[in-house]
C-alpha cells in the first residue's frame, strides 16, 4: 500500500510540475532597439560619456545540446545616435561611434516552458569618427575599433516560432572607448 502511494504521489508531482521548454533550436532573426551609453578617453582632451538610441537586426542559429541547454552562434548589424562632445578652451573635439558588426557564440538555458535566459561572448567591430580642433587647426578622421562584447539576457516565448526579449551588453574597444548597452528585442525562430 505505501508503494502505491509513493508512485502515485511521484506521478502526480511529475505532472503538475511546469515543463520546461525544450531546447532552443534551429534559426532565429531579431530586431532590436534600446539604449547605447559610450565613455570615451581622449588624452589631453579629456573623458566623456554619452548616451545615444541603439537600433538594428541580428540572426542566429542554435543547437540543442541537452533537454534545458543549447549553444548558438549570434551575427548582428546595429547602428546609434551615440555622439560625445569633448572642449578644453579653444580646443574642441567631436567623437561619434555609429556602425557595430558583433559575431559570437552565446549559451541558452530553457527556465520553464516560455522563458530562456543567455549569455553571449564574442566579437565587435565599431565605426568611430572624430573631428577635432587644436590650436586653430580642424582634422577630420574615421577608423573601426576592434573589441570584445559580453551579454546576458532573456527571451519570453509569444507563441511557438515568436519572442520578445531584452538583453544587457558591455562592449570595450581598443583606444580607449566602451558601451554600455540595454535593448529589447522582437524575433521569430524558423
Amino acid at each position: 500500500m505505501k508503494l502505491r502511494f509513493v508512485a502515485f504521489a511521484l506521478a502526480t508531482t511529475a505532472l503538475a510540475a511546469p515543463a520546461f521548454a525544450a531546447p532552443v533550436s534551429g534559426g532565429r532573426v531579431e530586431a532590436l532597439v534600446g539604449y547605447d551609453n559610450v565613455n570615451a578617453d581622449l588624452g589631453p582632451l579629456g573623458e566623456g560619456d554619452t548616451g545615444g538610441v541603439l537600433y538594428g537586426v541580428g540572426v542566429g542559429y542554435d543547437f540543442a545540446l541537452a533537454p534545458t541547454a543549447s549553444i548558438g552562434i549570434d551575427a548582428e548589424v546595429t547602428d546609434a545616435t551615440t555622439d560625445i562632445e569633448f572642449t578644453d578652451g579653444a580646443d574642441s573635439a567631436e567623437v561619434s561611434v555609429g556602425r557595430d558588426l558583433y559575431v559570437g557564440g552565446r549559451v541558452t538555458a530553457a527556465v520553464s516552458e516560455s522563458f530562456n535566459l543567455y549569455g553571449k561572448l564574442g566579437y565587435t567591430n565599431a565605426r568611430i569618427k572624430a573631428r577635432a580642433t587644436i590650436g586653430g587647426v580642424t582634422e577630420s578622421d574615421a577608423a573601426n575599433g576592434d573589441g570584445i562584447r559580453a551579454g546576458v539576457g532573456g527571451q519570453f516565448a509569444l507563441g511557438a516560432n515568436s519572442y520578445v526579449g531584452t538583453e544587457y551588453r558591455y562592449s570595450n574597444y581598443e583606444g580607449g572607448f566602451e558601451r554600455h548597452q540595454v535593448a529589447a528585442t522582437v524575433g521569430f525562430r524558423f
